[in-house]
């Protein structure tokens, strides 16, 4: 998306600063500008004319997405703010705070995977005459899903000494693919356990059941069937 502003400073470097600002860059290198007009000392500080230049600005997918966050956060009046961090190779983080931005979430994390989703779309749509390099966004609410992670984990290992103890298959709730991922990959380091995932699109969900070899899994094995959870 680009973006055009005119700014005016008592100097070429106070407008280019305004122009920085105003568009949101991240840097001063970051945007193209003219110089639309030099500016004049005047005589005596009479007659004196500040510095204009016209400047752009192309952001970048990422941008775009953390401005569609912040545009449904302020649509939805929700006392919160969200910060960009780029974790390299075309990743990026978006994390939400504030004391109203726990309604984000939904349950088990469905809203936010929703806005997530949307956000993705959002940064990688392919405009008229920009284009950009592809971004993944993940989209977090004050660390909500390290806190997922973790909890997914406990509940795998509990399930599979579950099925260790009892000797019977054990079926979890639907879950994304995400957190399917999660799940297969801490029982595959527990002896005796295998798992499985069942059903389709919305409705699929991990079966964990006994793995009568008793063979150690590692975390290159994959108990899913090909593609199922990336």
């Amino acid at each position: 998306m680009k973006r055009e502003v005119i700014t005016t400073g008592k100097t070429v470097e106070e407008a280019v600063e305004a122009a920085v600002k105003e568009l949101g860059a991240p840097s001063a290198d970051k945007i193209s500008y003219t110089i639309l007009e030099e500016p004049r000392r005047g005589l005596f500080g009479i007659g004196a004319t500040p510095a204009k230049i016209n400047a752009t600005y192309s952001a970048g997918g990422a941008e775009i997405a953390l401005e569609f966050v912040e545009k449904v956060i302020a649509d939805m009046r929700i006392d919160a703010k969200s910060r960009l961090e780029d974790k390299g190779e075309g990743n990026w983080w978006i994390n939400i705070e504030g004391s109203g931005a726990g309604v984000l979430i939904g349950h088990h994390g469905e809203t936010l995977d929703a806005l997530q989703y949307l956000a993705n779309l959002t940064a990688n749509r392919k405009g008229d005459r920009e284009k950009h390099e592809h971004v993944r966004i993940i989209l977090d609410v004050e660390g909500y899903r390290a806190k997922r992670e973790e909890a997914l984990r406990a509940l795998a290992r509990r399930m599979a000494e579950r099925v260790q103890k009892y000797k019977k298959s054990v079926m979890l709730e639907p879950m994304n693919p995400y957190e399917r991922r999660i799940i297969h990959s801490e029982v595959q380091l527990i002896e005796g356990v295998s798992t499985n995932s069942i059903g389709s699109e919305n409705n699929r969900k991990v079966v964990l059941y006994l793995d009568e070899k008793g063979i150690k899994k590692t975390a290159a094995k994959k108990q899913d069937n090909p593609g199922d959870d990336k």
